[in-house]
């Protein structure tokens, strides 16, 4: 490199617009803000030769193919059906890898024998071109991500991937439970009552990784106090309360917080006499520092050096109150932008975006790139796109972004709540940010009911001090 320092082997692989050419090739030399591609860091025309399939000059041996047509030539030995050509279904499939700026990304990843076997399984019609088909492979990375490469070029429809996991998960649960009766009672509890009120939820939605572990937690729970009453000689029917209490008291058995909602509909269901009470949120566990959550603010609102989506993502978390989970399932759609004027649909009423975060989010949308080389349409909606070709970014993905610049998204969530919960009416809270207009009741009685009580019991739980007066107000930012 010109700056006459190392570089490491991930930026001898990066793929950036070379200044001099301006074409996106690997990147071989010059600086981190003016790269340069091999072609323009030695020019001298004694390692150039025209590519005998295209007739391009590239730094090529002599009679060797470029890469672009080596890349063909591999599409055309991996796609090509018992006819010789490639069949309509993935015919958008091998227009996008014979497009692609990576060549030579797109080929070490042909040459992936698992990749490669399934695609050829899937051109010559061994293995059908369906979700299902591939759902009989071992679940594994390459075969995820070679469903979103399919899906994002349009050979596959589109799924809910977390909510048929969640299905594949819940059928090999049950059918590894011995007892015929166990595997009825858990068939009931976990498609009947929990897959059967997270469709409900959803309303045609797309599960996120967060709602599908969520339903997990619950199915291992019932599982956990089912094994464990069954090491105890008794079944649900039998168990007493005392019996509840001891495997809850117990420190070493698993999942015993998340079994209320298993005991619940079980005795809902006249299946057991045990009972789970509910708990009741008694408030954010540790005191609000609205202080904090302001400067946090002010920094993503004037400090230009960081990236204007982790501004965005940042800010929506500190003024609005937003999950991770909901920024980064956010569309282009959710903007409206007139010109004047930019509104974010949060809930079932727009917002409009007070100054500077217009200028944020036009530039999220007008920058935003997925980190998927292969497959990616260059079209998808997603305002945060992710590593997947036509998925959004993970949230665990986001919040390690945002923890990177020094947010903490639980601890900034809870702080925006609080003062919102103040400051609005609960069911104006709930259509204007689209949390549940439970959840805005909760927070506007923990902000605004029994203050002083709230306080107080915030201070015994933390040993901190009590959090500043809703009435003090922030210094302007």
């Amino acid at each position: 490199m010109a700056t006459g320092q190392p570089w490491c082997k991930a930026c001898k692989q990066r793929w950036a617009e070379c200044t001099a050419c301006g074409k996106t090739r690997p990147v071989h030399g010059g600086t981190r803000d003016q790269p340069l591609c091999l072609a323009c860091l030695n020019p001298g025309p004694a390692s150039w030769h025209a590519c005998p399939a295209c007739g391009e000059e590239a730094r090529i041996r002599p009679g060797h193919p470029c890469q672009r047509c080596a890349l063909r030539h591999r599409l055309a030995e991996v796609l090509a059906d018992e006819t010789g050509g490639v069949r309509p279904e993935l015919q958008a499939l091998h227009d996008s890898l014979a497009s692609t700026s990576r060549p030579n990304t797109v080929a070490k990843w042909l040459d992936n024998n698992k990749d490669s076997a399934v695609l050829r399984h899937l051109a010559t019609g061994e293995r059908p071109l369906t979700h299902a088909a591939l759902d009989e492979l071992p679940d594994s990375k390459p075969v995820k991500h070679l469903r979103s490469v399919l899906v994002a070029t349009g050979a596959l429809p589109a799924r809910d991937e977390h909510l048929a996991q969640l299905e594949r998960w819940i059928s090999r649960i049950i059918s590894e439970r011995p007892d015929p009766g166990e595997r009825q009672l858990l068939h009931s509890y976990a498609v009947w009552h929990v897959l059967r009120r997270l469709r409900t939820r959803l309303d045609g939605t797309h599960a996120t990784a967060g709602q599908a572990t969520a339903a997990q937690r619950n199915i291992k729970s019932a599982v956990a106090l089912l094994d464990w009453l069954a090491a105890q000689d008794l079944t649900l029917e039998e168990a007493r309360q005392g019996d509840l209490d001891t495997w809850l008291a117990d420190a070493r058995a698993t999942h015993r917080t998340d079994a209320g909602n298993f005991v619940r509909w079980a005795r809902k269901h006249k299946l057991t006499r045990l009972d789970f009470a509910a708990t009741r949120w008694g408030g954010p566990s540790a005191g609000i520092d609205t202080e904090a959550r302001w400067e946090q603010a002010r920094r993503l609102l004037h400090d230009d050096s960081l990236k204007p989506e982790d501004r965005l993502a940042g800010l929506l978390i500190l003024l609005y109150a937003q999950q991770v989970s909901a920024i980064s399932r956010l569309t282009l759609g959710h903007l409206d932008d007139d010109g004047h004027e930019v509104r974010l649909s949060l809930g079932r009423e727009p917002i409009v975006l007070p100054e500077p975060l217009p200028t944020l989010a036009r530039q999220a949308a007008a920058t935003r790139h997925g980190h998927a080389a292969i497959g990616d349409q260059g079209t998808s909606p997603w305002l945060f796109p992710g590593g997947q070709p036509g998925q959004p970014i993970s949230a665990y993905q986001l919040t390690e972004r945002l923890r990177h610049i020094g947010i903490r998204p639980g601890q900034a969530r809870s702080a925006a709540l609080f003062q919102l919960a103040t400051e609005l009416p609960a069911a104006a809270l709930a259509r204007m940010l689209g949390i549940h207009i439970t959840v805005a009741v909760q927070w506007q009685r923990a902000s605004a009911g029994d203050w002083m009580s709230y306080a107080a019991d915030v201070s015994r739980r933390t040993g901190q001090q009590p959090v500043p007066s809703r009435h003090e107000t922030p210094e302007k930012m």
